[in-house]
This record gives C-alpha cells, structure tokens and sequence, in this order.
C-alpha cells in the first residue's frame, strides 16, 4: 500500500519552470523539488537564477538554471536544448513567466503597448508550450502543461486591460490545447493566483493591498507556500484525469461579496 508521504512522490520528474528565479515561479519549484522532482529554472538574471538554484539544492534537490529570455523565441529554443541536454527528459512545462506589462489608461495605450504585454503574457507561453509539446509527440512521452494566470482574468482591474486580456488568453488557450493534445496523454491546465505576498504584489499601494484582505475569506493574503502543493498536483500523475482547467488559488476572493 502507498504511504502517504509517497502518494505525490515525484522522483525522476524533471519540471521546467520559466520566470522560477523568484516569486510564485520559485515557490511552485521548491514545492517540486520537495516531491522530489529535479528542476529546470529559466530566468534572465543570471544572479537570481544562481540564488534560485543555490536554495533549491539546500532543499535537498537537484535544480540548474539557464538564462532566457521567453520574449525571444531564440533565446527559449537554446534554454530548451540546453535542458534536455542536461536532465536528459522532461515531464512537466510550467510556463511562469510574465509580468503586469504596460499599464495606463485604456485611451492612452497605443499598439506596442498591447504587443509588448501580449509577447511577455500570452506568445511566451505559446512557445514555450511549442518547444515541450514538440518534444513529446516526436519522442511519443506524455507531459504536463501549465501556465501562470491570475484572477485578474475573471475579475479585470482599472488600468491593466492588457495583463487582464492577456490572462484572459491564456485561460482560453489552455482549454484548447487540452481538447487537441489529450489524445495524445498530455494535459493542460492554468493556475490562478489570487493576491499572493511577493516582491511586486507588496509594491502595490497599501489601499489595493488592503481591499485584497477585505476580499480573502480569512482576511489574509496568500503566501507564496500556498503555490507549493498545486503545483505537486498538476505535475504528479494524480492529476491525469484533470484537464483544460483554471484553478483558482485566492483565498475566495472572486466569490466574496462586495
């Protein structure tokens, strides 16, 4: 009989992690490599990207991190070799990576505002998917998609229109991609934060950060340990029977009364 400890025991999983040098990247990776999962982090500052590695190995796991830029379909094909060469395989892709992108006013927004948000949110993670399914159907492996949304893309937010659309677009690509690609035992899922405590989150002024708190049943926000244990989930094999969906981790944020 499995014990408990083992029922999510990833040993031998190698999990790629775009944007895993910090933030919710890093917190889902440290929950991976507690499985026991070895660690690809991608990232483009070498610094963090070393740190992210350093504490990784303390943990007991096995991680290297290789320097990319998920903007530039280039620099994402070398960081993709690069970890094929080292690990020798991949099970899970967890395309993280992404950010706010150009913020202002609807009106004030022109056209390079839109793309630079829609290239950092949404065409990062169609290569990055590319790259890993790619492999899979010309190796005939099974693997695990997921991506980092937000509920930004249910709720909207003042300003932010493009990070919101773009969320917004990667939900809808995931539903997709788990239609065409589970026939061939790959599953796709997003993930959808609610307001967790990292670097940017805490750069919010203190009035957002407040109506956060008002919205999160307990009244606290989340911490990035929070973003550990799904990530074990949709990587591990117990997840195999769940696809195409948007999980939402916010503390019942989008269902909280006003």
């Amino acid at each position: 009989m499995t014990r408990t400890q083992d029922f999510f025991d990833l040993t031998g999983h190698v999990a790629l992690v775009t944007g895993g040098n910090g933030g919710i990247g890093l917190a889902m990776a440290r929950g991976l490599v507690k499985a026991g999962a070895s660690i690809a982090i991608w990232g483009r500052n070498v610094e963090k990207n070393f740190a992210a590695v350093a504490e990784l190995q303390s943990l007991g796991g096995v991680a290297c991190s290789f320097s990319a830029d998920v903007t530039d379909p280039t620099s994402s094909a070398a960081a993709f070799a690069q970890t094929l060469d080292t690990f020798g395989r991949l099970d899970s892709c967890f395309a993280n990576a992404g950010g706010p992108g150009n913020r202002g006013r609807f009106i004030d927004l022109d056209r390079s505002d839109w793309t630079a948000t829609h290239d950092l949110n949404v065409q990062s993670v169609i290569d990055t998917f590319q790259l890993a399914t790619r492999h899979w159907l010309r190796e005939k492996l099974r693997g695990k998609l997921i991506v980092t949304s937000s509920v930004a893309s249910m709720l909207g937010l003042p300003t932010a229109a493009g990070y919101c659309m773009t969320k917004a677009a990667v939900n809808g690509l995931v539903r997709s991609l788990a239609i065409e690609l589970g026939p061939s035992d790959i599953q796709v899922n997003a993930i959808l934060p609610g307001f967790i405590e990292t670097e940017l989150s805490l750069n919010t002024p203190k009035a957002f950060q407040d109506g956060a708190r008002r919205r999160v049943a307990s009244g606290n926000i989340g911490k990035l340990e929070d973003m550990e244990g799904i990530a074990v989930y949709l990587a591990s094999r117990h997840s195999d029977f769940m696809t195409g969906q948007s999980v939402v981790i916010d503390g019942g944020h989008t269902i909280f009364p006003l």
